[in-house]
């Protein structure tokens, strides 16, 4: 069983991360499609979502154990899981990069979708169908100078994802990763003002300056809603034959085919 934007009502979608950004935008078109929404994060999404919120700590494995117990009580299980969670640690030289930071950024960026995962998948295996969406970044394939730590949990997410996907698919489960590219969320607006105020320019300027160093060829950055569309048909029964793949939602940002 899978979402159909014909016949969503009552399926079961569970978003990580959903408080903002891609997260909320993703859990806003599931829900506007129909779907019994689930949304799960360390602050409430705003209250206009038509979702249940269940407040949670994907850092830790005990945050996560929770959750899944959480989930698996008020709505028996999901059967499209989006794990969305995810953050770096920040900017630092990679030779001079703290093993606490390397490991909060693989906790928060590849461990919480495993043992999310872990709790929520055997009951799509169970009941032969379900949909897993990793959302990963460009990042995995075009590391930023001073961020590595993030952009090898990332590909260390497609990695698994690839494994996930063979280990599952044949009990009727579907395993997918979504790379996003350069996206003006919450978080990144934030850090566009702050870059923006530090070379005395304005946001829009800013903002035009990171499109062309990026080259862009379609000349701006992505919206949140752009994400969350790509998701939701990779969730969909159109994309029922869809499994094991790296899908790039970036705006042609690298340059391969």
């Amino acid at each position: 069983m899978t979402i159909d934007d014909k016949e969503p009502a009552g399926l079961r979608v569970l978003v990580t991360g959903a408080s903002r950004g891609l997260g909320l935008a993703t859990a806003r078109r599931f829900a506007a499609a129909g779907a019994t929404v689930l949304t799960a994060s360390r602050t409430a999404p705003p209250d206009d979502l038509p979702a249940t919120f269940i407040p949670a700590d994907l850092r830790s494995e005990e945050g996560v154990a929770e959750l899944g117990r959480r989930v698996v009580e008020r709505a028996g299980g999901v059967d499209v899981l989006v794990d969305n969670a995810g953050a770096t640690a920040g900017p630092a030289p990679t030779l001079e990069r703290s093993d606490a930071s390397w490991l909060a950024d693989l906790e928060i960026n590849l461990l919480s979708a495993v043992r999310l995962d872990r709790v929520l998948v055997p009951g799509m295996v169970e009941r032969g169908a379900g949909v897993v969406v990793h959302v990963s970044s460009i990042a995995s394939h075009l590391p930023q100078p001073a961020e590595a730590s993030y952009a090898a949990s990332k590909a260390a997410l497609n990695a698994y994802s690839r494994e996930l996907a063979t280990a599952v698919g044949t009990h009727g489960v579907r395993v997918v990763c979504v790379l996003p590219g350069f996206v003006v969320t919450e978080g990144a607006a934030d850090h566009l003002r702050h870059m923006a105020d530090s070379r005395g320019v304005s946001v829009e300027e800013m903002q035009r300056r990171l499109v062309e160093h990026l080259k862009v060829p379609m000349g701006r950055p992505g919206r949140p809603e752009d994400v969350a569309e790509l998701i939701a048909f990779l969730a969909s029964d159109r994309g029922r034959w869809l499994t094991g793949a790296q899908y790039r939602v970036d705006g042609g940002i690298i340059p391969v085919v």
